[in-house]
């Protein structure tokens, strides 16, 4: 089973560190939010960084879980069939 994959958008660019120790998460800089995503191991992981954003006086606009859209093996198209 993967981890979940969550997004997080918050206000204004992140400070420095602020994804330190959450090495599946990758920010995406917008002209006034940062959009962070990625998978965490579990929740625990989730509200240690939310915790940690809210530190360093960061204003959380939104957060999601995200679903897995990949299929499942069995439910694959075969090749060369459409």
């Amino acid at each position: 089973m993967t981890s979940p994959s969550y997004e997080i958008r918050v206000n204004g660019i992140l400070p420095p560190g602020a994804l330190r120790d959450f090495e599946g998460l990758a920010p995406s800089v917008r002209p006034v939010e940062t959009l962070v995503h990625g998978q965490l191991p579990d929740q625990a992981a989730l509200h240690g960084l939310l915790a940690r954003l809210e530190m360093l006086g960061v204003q959380i606009l939104e957060v999601r879980r995200l679903h897995d859209r990949r299929r499942p093996a069995q439910q694959s198209p075969k090749r060369g069939s459409r």
